[in-house]
């Protein structure tokens, strides 16, 4: 393995970390409609982390039946 297929390695694996941490950023923004935090009573805020944590397993869901069925094609 060369120098610059090592380089290329260490470069993905870096923005494939940047890139989701910034898409999991924008999902849970749009779960909150952009509003903040503190713009929110408790139940709202309550209700819009149930909506996230909701969102999250169902993709994590998505992903392991996406890996199933390419394990059975």
């Amino acid at each position: 393995m060369n120098g610059n297929q090592i380089i290329n390695m260490i470069i993905r694996q870096v923005m494939r970390r940047v890139i989701n941490k910034g898409v999991n950023t924008g999902i849970d923004l749009a779960s909150r409609r952009g509003r903040s935090d503190g713009d929110m009573t408790e139940d709202e805020r309550s209700r819009s982390q149930t909506q996230a944590d909701q969102g999250r397993n169902m993709a994590k869901r998505a992903r392991k039946a996406g890996r199933l069925t390419r394990r059975l094609f």
